[in-house]
């Protein structure tokens, strides 16, 4: 009996000592295996980066060092031309009669004001070659925008979704074209991007440190000096994150980014009230877009090209008076004609999502338009019905993306003022990507019981930043 019980225990221990060396080894593997899936994903962003700079500086040399007629970058001859205005010590101004309304020599805020300050820094530097300004811009964003949008994919899903993510904005022809052309838009996106991610980072960490607001209010700031349209958005994204970071977000908190952007804004309403004499924010182009947008020479049908011309009651005007007569004549057409305004809104939806080819654009317009969107819009709708499981942490995404195109869609439509949205929307069309390769994938080699054991443990903390 004595030594069945001794058998007993031996046979005992020695089945717990199996089981916590199997358990150890599984430990080991498992941690193994995530740091190798680690280091692969780094391997992978690395090569990603790589690929969205060498197709970047590609478009850059294509565009070359001259302003040339590209389509849809015609404001780069306005930006070049401040530049150069700028190093000849004339200020923000054209040496000739300028669209849509400014006299040869006097004063503009019609522009941005940042991105010609950007030009001139690097002509400074370089001299007066726009492919220095191509290249360096290019690069920039080709490495940030993939980079922020592998942290919103992995923030919003995991690892895999956050590389494919930067993977296809890496390739996205509409990018790859205007990341090298000198216009707004670039910079624009990646605040944009860096606006989201930090938003997400506020609102979904308990113990977030103050600084992240002011990070928040600093990259609000330079993106609303690149494109004053971002301002419409700023209500909704505080409200959103009041929303989202309830118990987690101190109701004074909002009000840090909000100083920060209003000393963004001042010193430029200051110098456009010493200018010209009256009240103007920051840029006086919202009273002629929404004027020239619902002009009645438009119709019901929207022309995108089109740029109405001035009452010739208006000439004399600085372009403060401009900016406010001409806001107050476009709410005037709205007013004046309902349901005309109605027609010409819906028209805009079909200049602002237009993805097929159409006779009147050049071929390299309906090449990256049919290779850019109209290729990646399945992805991003069947990404979107994806995310509804979990609607919640998406929501912010969800918001930009209908506030944005609504906001455009009810006054200037545009294919390129939809490319902000293009890239929030990356994550889920990566969603949509991987989730149809784990389909073929699981047809064609059904996934073994440590297959799906090994990919639990390398998911595991997949939003972890």
């Amino acid at each position: 009996m004595t030594t069945d019980r001794v058998n007993t225990a031996v046979s005992h221990s020695t089945v717990f000592a199996e089981t916590t060396d199997s358990a150890a080894s599984a430990s080991v593997s498992a941690s193994w295996g995530r740091t190798l899936y680690g280091t692969l994903s780094k391997r992978r962003l690395v090569v990603i980066l790589a690929v969205a700079v060498v197709l970047r500086v590609a478009s850059a040399l294509y565009q070359g060092d001259a302003i040339a007629a590209l389509p849809g970058i015609h404001d780069q001859f306005s930006y070049d031309a401040l530049a150069q205005s700028i190093l000849a010590g004339h200020g923000y101004s054209f040496d000739r009669d300028w669209y849509p309304f400014t006299p040869a020599h006097a004063p503009t805020a019609h522009w941005s004001f940042l991105y010609p300050l950007y030009l001139a820094g690097v002509y400074v530097l370089f001299g007066s070659h726009p492919l220095a300004a191509r290249l360096i811009q290019g690069a920039v964003s080709g490495v940030l925008s993939a980079w922020l949008l592998y942290r919103l994919g992995r923030r919003l899903f995991d690892k895999r979704v956050g590389l494919v993510a930067a993977a296809l904005s890496a390739v996205y022809i509409y990018f790859i074209y205007y990341d090298a052309a000198l216009v707004t838009e670039p910079f624009y996106i990646l605040g944009v991007l860096a606006m989201l991610d930090l938003v997400l980072q506020i609102t979904h960490q308990p113990n977030h440190p103050i600084t992240d607001w002011a990070w928040l209010g600093l990259v609000l700031g330079v993106t609303t000096l690149l494109r004053q349209s971002i301002l419409p958005w700023v209500p909704f994204l505080l409200g959103w994150m009041l929303w989202a970071g309830w118990g987690r977000v101190r109701w004074w908190q909002p009000l840090i980014l909000v100083a920060i952007l209003t000393l963004f804004i001042v010193p430029w309403t200051v110098r456009n009230y010493v200018v010209y004499d009256g009240f103007v924010p920051l840029n006086s182009n919202a009273g002629y877009a929404l004027y020239s947008a619902n002009h009645p020479d438009h119709g019901t049908h929207f022309m995108d090209a089109y740029a109405a011309p001035l009452p010739p009651q208006l000439k004399g005007l600085n372009e403060a008076q401009l900016n406010s007569t001409l806001m107050i004549e476009g709410i005037r057409f709205i007013l004046q004609d309902p349901a005309r305004y109605l027609l010409l809104s819906l028209s805009r939806v079909l200049v602002y999502f237009k993805f097929w080819p159409s006779p009147e654009s050049q071929p390299l317009s309906n090449v990256s338009r049919v290779l850019s969107f109209g290729l990646y819009l399945p992805f991003f709708l069947y990404g979107l019905f994806l995310s509804r499981r979990n609607w919640r942490r998406c929501s912010l995404l969800y918001l930009f993306g209908m506030v944005y195109s609504l906001m455009h869609i009810l006054t200037w439509a545009m294919i390129r003022y939809r490319l902000p949205v293009d890239a929030a929307f990356m994550p889920f069309a990566a969603l949509a990507v991987v989730d149809i390769a784990q389909r073929i994938r699981s047809w064609l080699y059904p996934e073994t019981d440590t297959c799906k054991l090994l990919a639990d443990h390398f998911s595991s903390d997949h939003r972890s930043i």
